[in-house]
């Protein structure tokens, strides 16, 4: 049986190109961040909400950690493909790229991830594949806990539970081992086969993506489930966070609570990945409304979906001026020192 390779050949392009697209995609990427927080501070400002803002500056913290899993994943399954990323860069190209969600479409995240770590160390097509399998495993988890937290608790919503559960499958099939090792035995490239020689290894052309789809097996697999449940846990308490800060009571010790908070935004923010709307704008705020008026009412459900969505885009927004601002920085001082 023959498998039909795929051969992937990434062109060279001048220094100043390669610049120039840079330049347009931060401006492409601002202008999108930009509408989107224009839009939530509008709908925001027509209710009358105090905004208690100690709390909402803990929701966006508690966010970013809560990535740091699928961050920790990302980066210990790049070295399972055999690359070999630094963790720092692993980070920073992980957090920037959250940023390209809100341009049309979702490409423009592994534009900017396999953009940012790809290196002599990190090959480019190895990079935007698993970014692919992090995203995926991240949305499969997210459906398969809001639907185990629908099924034992809130069965009055079957529509929910049915969304959910086409959630899961459609996300999860992809990042199967069998799968991943197939898609990665298509491609093949070449330039690894022409270093090799020039190298005199006896590595052939093919035979270093054959090594990388050996890399990811189920244990690799269900190290990621573990890290995304985490996060899925930790991205409820920033619901909980923002809900607090608008005023409505919480509950912290209540395990119902906390099973809501984390099938809500699980379920919201998959959604939202799979409709492709920049953001899930609107998506994300049908399934908070859905599962959070029982609990806190329309309004304020309504109200906590725009504020938690400008909530997490400044968090991303400070969070990638730290770490791109520190990488040029250091990359200042190399040059100087040198």
């Amino acid at each position: 049986m023959y498998i039909t390779q795929v051969k992937i050949s990434w062109p060279t392009t001048r220094p100043w190109l390669l610049g120039l697209a840079k330049l347009l995609v931060v401006l492409l990427l601002l202008w999108f961040v930009r509408k989107t927080l224009q839009e939530g501070w509008q709908e925001l400002q027509q209710g009358q909400w105090r905004l208690q803002w100690g709390w909402a500056y803990l929701s966006g913290g508690v966010y970013l950690v809560g990535l740091l899993g699928p961050a920790l994943f990302w980066h210990q399954m790049l070295h399972r493909l055999g690359q070999k990323p630094h963790l720092a860069e692993s980070l920073r190209a992980y957090y920037i790229s959250h940023l390209g969600k809100y341009v049309p479409g979702k490409a423009m995240v592994i534009v900017l991830r396999a953009g940012l770590i790809s290196s002599q160390r990190v090959q480019l097509a190895i990079a935007a594949v698993s970014t692919f399998i992090e995203t995926l495993t991240m949305m499969a988890v997210g459906a398969f806990l809001a639907l185990a937290i629908l099924l034992a608790q809130f069965r009055e919503h079957p529509g929910l539970m049915l969304l959910s559960l086409g959630l899961m499958v459609v996300s999860g099939l992809p990042t199967l081992p069998s799968v991943v090792r197939m898609v990665l035995g298509w491609l093949r490239w070449p330039e690894n086969g022409d270093s090799a020689k020039a190298n005199g290894d006896s590595v052939q052309p093919g035979d270093w993506a054959e090594k990388a789809a050996a890399g990811y097996r189920l244990p690799v697999m269900l190290l990621g489930w573990a890290y995304m449940g985490g996060c899925w846990v930790v991205l409820g308490l920033s619901l909980a966070c923002c809900l607090r800060g608008m005023g409505v009571e919480v509950q912290w010790c209540s395990v119902g609570q906390w099973s809501r908070w984390t099938a809500t935004v699980a379920l919201a923010v998959v959604a939202g990945f799979v409709s492709l709307v920049p953001g899930g704008l609107m998506v994300r705020e049908a399934v908070l409304l859905s599962l959070l008026a029982p609990q806190v009412g329309k309004a304020a459900a309504l109200a906590s979906a725009v504020l938690l969505r400008l909530i997490w885009l400044v968090a991303e927004l400070g969070i990638s001026a730290i770490l791109y601002g520190s990488y040029w920085y250091a990359a200042i001082r190399k040059a100087h020192s040198s």
